[in-house]
């Protein structure tokens, strides 16, 4: 039998996703001479993939927090919300930003149109893929404003 993990040796995966996160912002938060070469659409694209894993990762978690701790699943659910609210936006976003035949010049790319290809095609189908289980569990009128209708509460 073996024992469980120590709290420093637990999901090295995840802690090293969270620490590489923290990184880049404070690389971002450095730069200063270029600010406008800071967010393009390859970085958007990245940062949609891991707000995507992480609905994933939070949609397994309140799954199974449900039967023994409901309270606490039903907070991992209205993060798992905010989450896909959260992924939405950076993929709104992400069509947006000016494509590298635009130039900088604050054209947007038409998302009514079919993608050309990475990255555009790649956000898209992560979307479309995240969409699809998203719409498995939730309401169309939970995923706009406020998820649950509610504020967590913390108890000491």
């Amino acid at each position: 039998m073996t024992s469980p993990p120590r709290p420093d040796d637990a999901h090295p995966y995840l802690r090293a996703a969270s620490t590489g996160i923290r990184h880049h912002a404070r690389a971002l938060a450095e730069q200063t001479a270029e600010p406008r070469a800071v967010v393009d659409r390859v970085h958007l694209d990245v940062l949609h993939a891991h707000l995507t894993a992480l609905h994933q990762l939070l949609d397994r978690l309140a799954d199974s927090a449900r039967p023994p701790h409901p309270a606490a699943g039903r907070h991992l659910a209205t993060a798992h919300t905010r989450l896909w609210q959260a992924a939405t936006a950076v993929h709104d976003a992400f069509h947006l930003m000016p494509t590298a035949r635009q130039g900088a010049d604050g054209a947007e790319c038409r998302p009514e149109r079919l993608p050309e290809g990475p990255p555009v095609l790649t956000i898209c189908q992560r979307h479309l893929a995240a969409g699809h289980a998203v719409r498995r569990r939730t309401t169309p009128t939970d995923l706009k404003g406020p998820p649950h209708g509610h504020t967590i509460h913390h108890t000491a």
